[in-house]
């Protein structure tokens, strides 16, 4: 289910969207791994079963990359993305009933800390992919 109606990705209002091309690819091998392994596993198994495909085509990939979380200067924690694509696009795999405003409220603090500008929930929970952009 393409759900691109919330973030709006648009540059200026123009009609390109920004990464347009990159999140195509990430949608698309996306749903190469929902057709052959099925839905409703563990979210890691999607998660690994991107990083193959992403290696297999050459594409850059941080998988567990660590970023500190920082109050007042101090830092309290860290916060570990599933992946970074293209070293830009946040992608947060999930098997859930459907895509909330949690998960896109947890997608805006992601990528406040990372300091990247685009994000992309995929949900593998049925046999239908959902998909939403986010952007900061």
């Amino acid at each position: 289910m393409d759900t691109d109606e919330k973030p709006d990705l648009r540059l200026g209002g123009g009609s390109k969207l920004l990464l347009n091309a990159e999140t195509e690819k990430l949608i698309g091998f996306s749903f190469e791994v929902l057709n052959e392994i099925g839905h409703g596993l563990n979210e890691k198994i999607y998660e690994n079963s991107l990083v193959v495909l992403f290696k297999q085509n050459g594409i850059a990939i941080d998988q567990q990359r660590r970023f500190p979380v920082l109050f007042r200067g101090q830092q309290v924690g860290e916060f570990i993305p599933d992946l970074i694509a293209f070293g830009s696009v946040i992608v947060d795999t999930k098997v859930i009933d459907r895509i909330t405003d949690h998960e896109r409220g947890q997608m805006l603090n992601y990528l406040r800390i990372t300091m990247l500008r685009f994000g992309l929930i995929v949900n593998f929970e049925h046999a239908r992919l959902e998909w939403e952009r986010v952007v900061l």
